[in-house]
């Protein structure tokens, strides 16, 4: 499949510039004004840039200067085919040459999903390029006891969607044969909350994401709410990942184990402010997964979005466009 920018209209979208960094070139989108303080926002799985449109369009109103990458692998950003490639020192190493590109030494960095667990290693890997860090559902979190994919395995079953990414090209080739399908299928308000999710029988909370996409027969719902993207936003997705297919992000997947052996040692202790914006109906990465934070960070607020799901700055823009904004205010000046 190819990976070549979009010509597809992108809503609400300022237009990208393609940024050589770290050996890569990323599919960048900028806006604001230059001498606004630096954001640089990054997506999760399966997203793109395009997750931020909203807060994209927000900040750069308020007189910051937004910096939202395809992240490496994604559209309009491969990488290359080694999985070793898509650990968390190069994912990490991508956000400083975007720095190093437009001549920055400090950014707030912000990340949802996927892109949470990044932004969360930026102050641990590279402290001096950090002025300080959002998390969006993904909270902080130390160094596992045991390799993650054998603790996935045992708290859930073999199942489990993060176990199953690690046979190569299975998952991949599923993804690609259903684009559509596992949007829609995805892309939904969640309609339990995590406490009545916990309630469900134990063969429903296994972690399968894809048992709907394999059994024609499963009315299973992953989130079992209603859809939250327009028509032009799905065929936003829909188009890119036809296009690309899933493997990129799904490399990040598989480095689960490589970068908790490469983190032995390190100390999980960040010293620069943090907002962590938490999700009420979120049965992935509840509001509990946050609990404890504060132990590592000292200077940490946290806010939950009550009304919303996985999806928190698509679900409730206007919300968490506020709460990032608020807090931004107080601490950066634009």
């Amino acid at each position: 499949m190819t990976d070549l920018p979009s010509d597809l209209s992108e809503p609400d979208m300022p237009p990208f510039e393609m940024v050589e960094t770290n050996g890569i070139t990323l599919k960048t989108y900028v806006a604001g004004p230059e001498d606004g303080f630096p954001i640089v926002l990054c997506h999760g799985w399966p997203e793109l840039a395009y997750s931020w449109r909203h807060q994209i369009k927000a900040l750069a109103e308020a007189g910051f200067r937004v910096i939202a990458p395809n992240q490496r692998g994604y559209d309009g950003s491969p990488g290359p085919d080694e999985v070793e490639a898509y650990d968390m020192e190069h994912l990490t190493g991508d956000l400083v040459g975007l720095l190093d590109h437009y001549g920055i030494e400090k950014a707030v960095f912000v990340g949802h999903d996927w892109g949470g667990f990044i932004v969360w290693q930026m102050p641990l890997l590279h402290p001096k390029r950090v002025a300080g860090i959002i998390g969006l559902n993904t909270p902080f979190i130390p160094r596992l006891s045991d390799d993650p994919i054998k603790l996935f395995r045992a708290a859930f079953s073999d199942q489990m969607y993060i176990v199953r990414m690690q046979e190569p090209g299975v998952i991949d080739k599923l993804l690609a044969n259903n684009v559509e399908p596992f949007f829609k299928l995805m892309m939904r308000r969640s309609a339990v909350t995590p406490e009545e999710f916990q309630a469900r029988p134990a063969s429903e909370r296994d972690g399968n994401l894809f048992r709907a996409l394999e059994d024609p027969d499963s009315t299973e719902n992953t989130w079992g709410g209603e859809l939250f993207l327009s028509e032009a936003d799905m065929a936003v997705y829909v188009e890119a990942f036809t296009r690309t297919g899933f493997t990129g992000g799904i490399n990040w997947y598989r480095n689960f184990t490589r970068n908790w052996e490469r983190s032995e040692g390190q100390v999980p202790h960040i010293d620069c402010p943090c907002l962590m914006i938490c999700a009420a109906r979120d049965v992935v990465l509840p509001p509990s997964a946050a609990k404890g934070m504060e132990k590592y960070i000292p200077d940490l607020i946290k806010y939950t979005v009550e009304d919303s799901g996985h999806w928190t700055q698509q679900e409730q823009p206007d919300e968490v466009n506020a709460v990032m904004l608020k807090w931004l205010s107080e601490r950066y000046s634009t």
